[in-house]
């Protein structure tokens, strides 16, 4: 029955899940999953019940295309504060997670034939969306040897005549990278030149280590007319089950996007965005709690693997990755990655999974751990590199 399926389908490359698929055939072996990017903490308490009392009171019907306003006015509030962008109050999409949002700004740009550029290291889901809608997907390598900074000339030079989005990711996954305003601003500058679109994951804005600061590229001058900012309550609320986002889109984007959202889902689970309003309205130090954990759990990791002998760590400026550097063993990443799953039950990421710039290193997230399981993942991965040395 092949024949009956898409070409979209068909001729596009095939998802792999990684390690993740690779642990899933484990059952004899105490697993320690590092290769998940998930919360480990629960939803906080206040959002639950706001979104229980929404169904309590009857908001189990359908509601506004874009989002229920109080929401969408509590999230032009916080995008003003926080983001610098000051945006209407219709060119907020409310969305069933970040996933939804690239999906829907994806296929609503890209053409049959035009290219999107990931900086490498990219985040490999948004290659499956980018060839369901029939483009090309372009690596640009980042600065490797400066941290993985971006440079604008790597990625001048993979833009053609084809080229129509930019993809960023701000804070990066996997690298831990908090862009600065100068990044940004080259890259920002690249876009106005050649005239393209920018599309900004910025999932982990929240979560941010040692004074490093989130700025979203459409509050940098000439951008906010050619950017989709991507956002969501998954990490920063741990409430990556819910899939509540939301994007900001140029006005003349935002007739095109509700046209996707519109047709694949209609409209968000109605009584879940009283749970995001309870969110981004709450008492701050509900997310600075979590922050701070998340931290604690950073500096344990991060300090582990520096006394590993082969590795070396760079310290996240954000997100809930660490990208250590594994060269100095002489083992490939993925290879790595295996005798690790087979030797000592610690699932983690090969750095060859987020392309080839990715080689010589391990993603491993201690955002999804607690610091019991951290602990005991850290004693068997020393005990490992120990044995190598």
């Amino acid at each position: 029955m092949m024949k009956h399926l898409a070409k979209r389908i068909t001729e596009t490359s095939k998802k792999s899940f990684g390690m993740y698929g690779r642990a899933a055939a484990v059952t004899d072996c105490d697993l320690i999953h590092m290769e998940l990017g998930r919360p480990h903490a629960d939803t906080p308490d206040h959002i639950k019940q706001a979104t229980i009392d929404a169904i309590r009171a009857g908001k189990v019907h359908y509601s506004d295309l874009a989002g229920v306003v109080p929401l969408r006015e509590a999230l032009q509030a916080k995008l003003a504060r926080q983001n610098g962008l000051d945006v209407p109050l219709d060119r907020i999409i409310v969305t069933n997670g970040l996933t939804h949002g690239s999906f829907a700004a994806i296929m609503a740009f890209v053409d049959p034939g035009d290219e999107a550029i990931l900086l490498e290291p990219f985040y490999p889901q948004h290659i499956g969306k980018i060839e369901l809608a029939g483009g090309t997907v372009v690596t640009a390598p980042l600065d490797a040897v400066n941290n993985f900074r971006i440079d604008p000339a790597l990625i001048e030079a993979r833009i053609t005549a084809r080229t129509k989005m930019i993809v960023l990711i701000n804070p990066c996954n996997p690298t831990g990278r908090v862009y600065t305003r100068e990044e940004l601003q080259g890259l920002a500058d690249l876009a106005i030149r050649h005239d393209l679109l920018v599309l900004s994951d910025e999932v982990y804005e929240d979560i941010l280590f040692d004074g490093a600061r989130h700025t979203s590229i459409a509050s940098l001058p000439g951008m906010a007319e050619r950017t989709v900012s991507l956002f969501a309550f998954t990490k920063s609320y741990a409430m990556d089950g819910w899939r509540i986002g939301y994007m900001v889109a140029p006005d003349w984007a935002v007739g095109a996007l509700l046209k996707i959202t519109a047709n694949d889902v209609t409209h968000v689970n109605t009584f879940i965005q009283d749970g995001a309003l309870a969110a981004v309205t709450g008492d701050p130090a509900v997310l600075a709690g979590l922050i701070a954990e998340d931290k604690m759990k950073r500096d344990i990791v991060v300090s582990r693997l520096n006394q590993m002998p082969g590795v070396t760590c760079a310290w996240p400026e954000g997100t809930i990755y660490a990208f250590p550097d594994i060269a100095a063993t002489g083992m490939a990443s993925q290879v790595l990655a295996e005798r690790l799953l087979e030797e000592t039950g610690v699932v983690v990421e090969a750095g060859s999974f987020y392309g080839p710039a990715g080689e010589g290193h391990l993603r491993i997230c201690f955002g999804s751990l607690s610091v019991e399981q951290i602990t005991e993942a850290m004693d068997r991965l020393q005990r490992f590199f120990g044995g190598l040395s």
